[in-house]
């Protein structure tokens, strides 16, 4: 009888490891197993060089949401993303995306200046005015060989 006492108790020990070791993973991998809190905006830019699945989506400083996607657009030439936005984030059809860098030599991110002056977008809808990023070697090199005019 004390041997299944002691099998019973290590596999309930074994049985609560398991299910902190998958709340754990689907806390820190941000799973969502209920359901998504979130919805889809797309952004097409020139290029969006440097910008990976993942980053974050920035509005006012706070982070509203992540890259989810990369599509190419061959027709037009640009690079479509796609932006899960938090339910709950208001962004109108006069906003602003922007590809930043966080600090010197940091990842990107998007940037989004909300608007306020349209109507507000829903999911699937496109921001339409964007701004890739800037090539800092680009700037390095014109400042370095005289492109750049002094003021």
């Amino acid at each position: 009888m004390k041997k299944y006492a002691n099998e019973t108790i290590a596999g309930i020990f074994v049985v609560i490891g398991l299910i902190c070791v998958g709340y754990m993973t689907v806390q820190l991998g941000s799973v969502s197993i209920f359901g998504d809190d979130s919805y889809a905006l797309k952004a097409r830019f020139t290029t969006v060089s440097g910008l990976r699945v993942g980053n974050p989506v920035e509005m006012l400083g706070m982070q509203i949401g992540k890259v989810s996607q990369f599509k190419m657009d061959q027709e037009d030439q640009l690079a479509e993303v796609e932006l899960k936005i938090k339910n709950g984030i208001a962004i109108y059809d006069d906003a602003i995306a922007s590809i930043k860098t966080a600090g010197l030599i940091g990842d990107k991110y998007v940037l989004i200046d909300a608007g306020g002056g349209g109507e507000l977008l829903k999911a699937g809808d496109t921001i339409i005015e964007t701004e890739a990023p800037a090539d800092i070697g680009d700037l390095i090199s014109k400042y370095a060989f005289g492109d750049v005019e002094k003021k």
